[in-house]
């Protein structure tokens, strides 16, 4: 009996440790190994949704470029390694824009400038002579008629910008508000500096100004410097309107520290409308001779030659667009009043003058250089200048400003000084090193 019974345990015990072998093979091993390598999702794991993302990115990059750089009647190789897309007029990026679709181009304004010149087609008749403005590629070549110059946007150019909707865009807040001078804490959020003269309180349809041209020293890939007009209506808000030409160096938005010459434009204060040069739909290119963004040469050298720039903004009485002119012969374009709401009308405010961004990436203020990276006390030959600086009036002519004010954030970092003179008009000199004993 016993011997029975002792013969049915073992065959019960023999029974669970089958049970057991298969407990461990089934569900502990497996643990034990997927202890020993990276969980997995579902859905290809994260390798997987990882690599859809980057799949996704190239996708959108390559989406953008298409629209942006539209196929070429000629190509140009620039020394500086930009490459010049030479592009129908009527293709051109402008009119990607929904309010511009049905556009009708003006091939030259409608009226006679400010200054009473008669336009021809595209340039306009000057009876003083000017040095031919130069640009790097035109040692390589130039657009024939009927098309435009324009920069050819690179993958490496768009993988720069924190996206890629805001590539070619501005910071918001990233204008000089005089009016209202700003807390030290907002001026450090916003991490732009300016120094700039600017007029107020009237009704004005466009600025002109001389501004000579240097190569600032930028500390960081993500500042810059730049040196422009700024002619604004609205308020500093969320609706501020804002055209703005000039010349800059932007290692972030061209990928080198070459001067180039830009516009940009906004209808909401930089949010979601505008950009640099040609980068979205909006301004309206007709000039066969000069690219926005394209490298400026000659530059102005310390204690010695100087060069500079004529820039004329303005608005057309009869169709209401804003006219751009570079120099004394060329007509670049227009900004379509469509684009905007309060500069349909006028502008309100007009600004001239420098602007950098300060980072502050080592705990301290920048050495990005605004100018020539000398205080306006060095005067001419050291510092940066502008002169024969002009409003436009509701005759449609060109005047001196009335109560020229000036305003910088940090007048031991950048600052600006103004005078007149017979040869000059009004002008103004302006910037400094950024970073140096006074300003930490």
């Amino acid at each position: 009996m016993l011997l029975d019974l002792e013969a049915e345990m073992a065959a019960k015990l023999g029974i669970y440790k089958i049970v057991l072998c298969f407990f461990l093979s089934f569900v502990l091993v497996p643990l034990v190994v997927s202890a020993g390598r990276p969980a997995t999702t579902t859905g290809g794991g994260s390798g997987g949704s990882s690599s859809s993302s980057s799949s996704s990115q190239k996708l959108n990059v390559q989406k953008h470029l298409k629209n942006l750089n539209k196929p070429p009647v000629k190509s140009i190789k620039s020394p500086d390694g930009d490459i010049i897309d030479c592009v129908h007029m009527s293709h051109q990026p402008a009119f990607d824009h929904p309010d511009l679709k049905n556009h009708k181009i003006q091939t030259k304004p409608p009226n006679f400038n400010p200054e009473g010149k008669i336009f021809g087609d595209s340039k306009v008749s000057s009876s003083s002579a000017s040095r031919p403005v130069a640009q790097l590629w035109h040692q390589n070549g130039r657009c024939p008629e009927g098309t435009i110059p324009v920069r050819r946007t690179k993958k490496e150019d768009v993988l720069r910008a924190s996206s890629i909707q805001r590539f070619g865009k501005k910071k918001v807040k990233s204008f000089p508000q005089p009016s209202a001078k700003p807390l030290p804490d907002l001026l450090s959020q916003s991490g732009h500096q300016h120094a700039i003269a600017y007029v107020e309180g009237d009704k004005y349809y466009g600025a002109k100004a001389t501004i000579n041209v240097w190569d600032p020293i930028i500390q960081q890939p993500n500042e810059f410097s730049l040196s422009q007009m700024w002619i604004l209506g609205g308020t500093f808000g969320q609706d501020l309107n804002s055209i703005e030409a000039g010349w800059q160096v932007s290692p972030d938005l061209y990928g080198d520290n070459n001067t180039r010459l830009f516009t940009y434009w906004t209808s909401d204060a930089y949010q979601a409308t505008g950009c640099y040069n040609l980068l979205c739909s909006g301004f309206v290119q007709i000039n066969s001779d000069i690219a926005l963004g394209a490298t400026i040469s000659p530059l102005s050298n310390y204690g010695s030659s100087q060069y500079d720039i004529s820039i004329l903004v303005w608005k057309d009485p009869k169709e209401g667009n804003w006219w751009m002119q570079f120099g004394n012969n060329h007509v670049l374009g227009y900004w379509p009043a469509s684009l905007f709401s309060y500069l349909s009308d006028s502008a309100s405010m007009i600004e001239w003058g420098g602007e950098v961004v300060n980072s502050e990436s080592d705990g301290q203020h920048t050495s990005t250089q605004m100018g020539s990276g000398h205080f306006p006390d060095e005067g001419f030959g050291k510092a940066s200048y502008f002169k024969n600086i002009q409003i436009v009036d509701g005759d449609n002519k060109l005047r001196a400003p009335k109560d020229l004010g000036i305003y910088t954030e940090q007048d031991s970092c950048y600052n600006v000084k103004t005078g007149s003179a017979d040869d000059w008009g009004n002008y103004f000199y302006y910037g400094g090193p950024g970073r140096n004993p006074n300003c930490p």
